[in-house]
């Protein structure tokens, strides 16, 4: 019981060796079902793994390519390892859930040059029961100095074909794409998170965490299922430039029987460090409102003029808005000069500090915090991102002043169209994963904490898990959101949320931006739609995690169905814990939170364009209490195409040994609250 209360740690030296050139070196997960052997065959280093002694990899490389060098990829041997064990529970300051454990056995591998300099390095593989993450450790003696990496062929040789959910890298839009649904072989090359399934059950997903300082890794084909690393280039095509100690990112496989196991892992929150911002009360979830979904709609411009929607009066409508129903904040883009014109290609002229003539600034900041509210700050770089860091510490100093303590960042442009400027003041292009960017947004998470300000990235580099390293990185976009409804013709599928948790959501929470209640919008964007039902959009409150949920439709559109609205009031953004009841990638999903420091607990069941009917155990609720439970489904007729509004709402009294029926209709969903009945 003690052990319950307090954070306990444990690191374990199993076993050191000075191996024998070429011995292979193993190490298991926790309960023993998945196994990593490290071997030198043929002067190559590789690295093979298991399940329940099945092969999940066969024997893949691992190495770099240099460019002031030779490469470290031929001629080595394994000189060393040690094997070592960790366990050690510790607290999310906010998340899915408050406490994680993180259990695995480790082995470094200790890899060194049979000839020349004999430069060195360390492949540390960590194990857990739900997959292995590996690095590459490069210790300051290691002989290597300053070196450019062109290449990382790291592989991963997949031992069977499978089914695979992946999107393409390497292209214009980023990770804003729809997900392709192919066999593995017919991947030419994707970004990670990339997932599968084999024809065996065994679900697979390959990612990354802890990308700091480093390129972004994508997975390339090289033959049949075996793919290789990838890494973003720099500008002049080198990926990573280090010098002395450093250590790349993890190289991440989640591996699970049941597709919920994926979504119940820890793994990529476990490799990364711990919290460095120290005391981060001051970063708050909630939920917000804000000046946005008009401008996608067409009905409001980000730019100045006769539809300027950042206005003193319209914010002040907002802010009304939000404190009669109980939001957080209100974020509010278009406030800054520099969006007229062809903002798109003209990221040079934004000011950070400085408002059009019709918001005013110290006002609405006045304004909000009269009423309880926050103000949401926006900053869009359009990609060019030096304009943005020389403004940087004067705007987050102002927003500060003025009570904001959040801000959305931008960064529209097409992959590789970052722009900088070097030391001569010459425009250099970077991709949006690339080296640069990656310490681009350390820097931005850093300088914002000086101001205790938190950060919710849009067109970012991907999610790895370092919202534990900096708990200020609220959330991100990093794939397919809600505005695409508004103008991406045909806009998403109705599969798309039900791809989501399974790939994108693996990496990290999700600024999707949900709740949209006029679903058809038939005068603003006669052409586009929402294609799910409205029952759908409530249930995504619960699906997609987010610290930071929008009601992303017009105040109208709320106060027109304040029934269904309800539940947007009611759903916190903070969990105590989550659990996935059930699901298949790309088909359907159904998730329970429980509410942080209540008793409530939320329920979310979303499906792609089948209907279907599922039944869930309620066993997570507390045995012997009775449970309100506040329902709001699919009606009998409802349909995303047809029929997309028909919806019942419905109470019933409920214990932790019933089951509840899922009524799903097509591109519908469920949500539901269980609140301890008196």
């Amino acid at each position: 019981m003690i052990l319950r209360l307090f954070t306990l740690f444990l690191f374990v030296v199993v076993g050191t060796s000075a191996l024998l050139a070429d011995e292979p070196a193993m190490v298991s997960s926790p309960n023993g079902e998945i196994s990593v052997t490290v071997s030198a065959d043929s002067d190559r280093l590789y690295y093979e793994v298991s399940y329940k002694g099945k092969p999940v990899l066969a024997p893949s490389r691992l190495g770099f390519r240099l460019s002031e060098a030779d490469g470290f990829d031929d001629g080595l041997s394994i000189t060393g390892a040690a094997e070592t064990s960790g366990d050690e529970t510790w607290t999310l300051p906010w998340g899915e859930r408050e406490t994680v454990r993180n259990h695995f056995n480790e082995l470094k591998v200790t890899v060194t040059e049979q000839k020349g300099p004999k430069r060195y390095l360390n492949v540390i593989f960590r194990v857990f029961d739900d997959g292995l993450g590996f690095r590459y450790d490069v210790p300051a003696d290691s002989g290597f100095g300053k070196i450019g990496i062109t290449d990382e062929i790291t592989e991963f040789a997949f031992a069977e074909e499978a089914r695979v959910w992946w999107m393409p890298a390497r292209w214009w839009n980023r990770y804003e794409y729809v997900y392709n649904e192919t066999q593995l072989h017919q991947v030419p090359m994707a970004h990670t998170p990339i997932t599968m399934r084999r024809d065996d059950g065994l679900h697979i997903s390959v990612h990354e965490a802890a990308l700091t300082n480093y390129s972004g890794m994508s997975l390339e084909k090289s033959h049949a299922t075996t793919f290789k690393a990838n890494l973003a280039p720099g500008p002049d095509g080198v990926k990573v430039r280090q010098e002395g100690a450093f250590v790349t990112p993890w190289r991440t496989i989640q591996i699970a029987e049941a597709a919920t196991g994926l979504l119940n892992s820890n793994l990529i929150l476990n490799l990364n460090e711990p919290n460095k911002l120290g005391d981060v009360s001051w970063v708050q979830p909630g939920k917000y409102v804000g000046i946005w979904w008009g401008m996608h709609l067409g009905v409001e411009s980000w730019g100045s003029g006769p539809i300027h929607g950042a206005t003193t009066e319209n914010t002040k409508r907002y802010i009304d808005f939000a404190a009669k129903y109980g939001f957080d904040g209100v974020l509010v883009e278009g406030w800054n000069e520099g969006w007229d014109g062809d903002w798109f290609h003209n990221g040079d002229v934004f000011n950070f500090t400085k408002p059009y003539p019709d918001y005013d600034f110290d006002e609405l900041g006045q304004y909000a915090r009269e009423r309880g509210v926050r103000i949401i700050g926006h900053h869009e770089t359009s990609g060019s991102v030096t304009n943005y860091e020389n403004q940087m510490a004067d705007s987050f100093a102002l927003f500060a002043k003025n009570g904001i303590a959040q801000v959305k960042t931008g960064y529209v442009a097409h992959a590789g169209d970052i722009k900088r400027l070097d030391e001569d003041g010459n425009a250099v292009y970077e991709w949006h994963d690339g080296q640069f960017m990656s310490q681009h947004h350390e820097r931005v998470l850093i300088e914002a904490a000086k101001h205790k300000i938190s950060i919710n990235a849009h067109e970012p580099i991907k999610d790895t898990g370092l919202r534990r390293t900096y708990p200020n990185w609220l959330a991100r976009e990093g794939a397919r959101g809600q505005e695409y409804n508004a103008w991406g013709s045909p806009g998403n599928p109705p599969s798309h949320t039900a791809v989501l948790p399974y790939t994108r959501m693996l990496s990290g929470p999700m600024d999707f931006t949900p709740g949209i209640f006029d679903l058809l919008f038939e005068e603003a964007q006669p052409n586009d739609r929402v294609r799910t039902t409205l029952a759908k959009q409530l249930s995504l409150y619960v699906v997609i995690y987010s610290p930071i949920q929008m009601a992303a439709d017009l105040p109208e559109n709320y106060e027109a169905r304040l029934d269904a609205f309800q539940f947007i009031r009611d759903v916190p953004t903070d969990w105590s814990e989550s659990i996935a009841l059930n699901g298949e990638i790309g088909e359907y999903v159904t998730f329970a939170r429980k509410a942080k420091g209540s008793e409530d607990w939320f329920l979310g069941s979303l499906t792609n364009e089948e209907a279907r009917t599922l039944s869930v155990k309620l066993d997570f609720l507390t045995p012997g209490q009775a449970y309100k439970a506040e329902i709001y489904r699919d009606g009998p007729d409802a349909d995303w195409d047809t029929n997309p509004y028909a919806m019942v709402i419905e109470s019933r009294k409920v214990t932790a040994a019933d089951a509840l029926d899922l009524p799903l209709a097509p591109g519908g969903g469920m949500a539901v609250r269980f609140t301890p009945a008196k």
